[in-house]
């Protein structure tokens, strides 16, 4: 049997930055990278659940506005669930692609993939279409659900006008005006609700939770 290759993110990272630096002006770039350690340095207690802890429940909207039921997907298998920013932000497809990726790794573990950010049904679509997505992508409308599990903020003045410039339309991901984002963070809960697994790579959202630490967590 053919062992599946585990993608690195440090590696998929690289080689985005080079291609960043490329396509961005030298000033957008140091907008964007000074926002980035800017929040490293003030968010250091990022995770609201801890290992051992229980999940709460919630209800989201899906791609295609149905309801999804996080104890209702419990009743069959676990669940790997991740925080992101948007579809707008590199990072975050780059690394929800690599999901995608392991996703048989995951669901061979007996556990499925579920992506949440703050964004309309219509822009997790988008995301979902443009990285060919087969796991759940939900909606969570003023990060209510977020805020219980991660950190947070408002996305830096300087990176929202610096998207401006670049003719990105920040608002128009999100159905509240000026919409917070969430600190990109991942879980695994088990049936019975409880955390198992908890990692953040802190407030840089440049880096993220490495397919190969899910993988390993679940087989644990």
């Amino acid at each position: 049997m053919k062992t599946m290759t585990i993608p690195s993110y440090r590696e998929g990272l690289k080689e985005l930055k080079e291609n960043t630096s490329r396509m961005l002006s030298a000033h957008a770039g140091d907008v964007f990278n000074l926002d980035a350690e800017g929040l490293r340095k003030e968010h250091t207690s990022i995770l609201k659940l801890q290992v051992g802890e229980k999940a709460p429940n919630f209800t989201l909207l899906n791609t295609f506005n149905e309801c999804i039921n996080l104890y209702n997907v419990l009743q069959t298998k676990r669940v790997v669930l991740t925080f992101y920013r948007g579809t707008w932000c590199p990072y975050c497809n780059l690394i929800l692609s690599q999901y995608q990726t392991v996703l048989p790794e995951i669901e061979k573990a007996g556990a499925t993939l579920i992506a949440i950010s703050p964004q309309t049904p219509d822009e997790s679509l988008n995301i979902k279409e443009k990285n060919a997505l087969q796991f759940e992508v939900l909606s969570d409308n003023g990060n209510i659900v977020s805020k219980e599990f991660t950190t947070i903020h408002k996305n830096p003045k300087k990176s929202l006008d610096k998207m401006t410039e670049l003719g990105y339309n920040y608002d128009s991901y999100y159905s509240d005006e000026g919409s917070a984002i969430p600190i990109p963070a991942t879980f695994i809960i088990e049936k019975n609700g409880t955390v198992s697994f908890t990692k953040t790579e802190g407030g840089d959202y440049r880096n993220r939770v490495e397919s190969s630490d899910i993988i390993a967590a679940l087989n644990k």
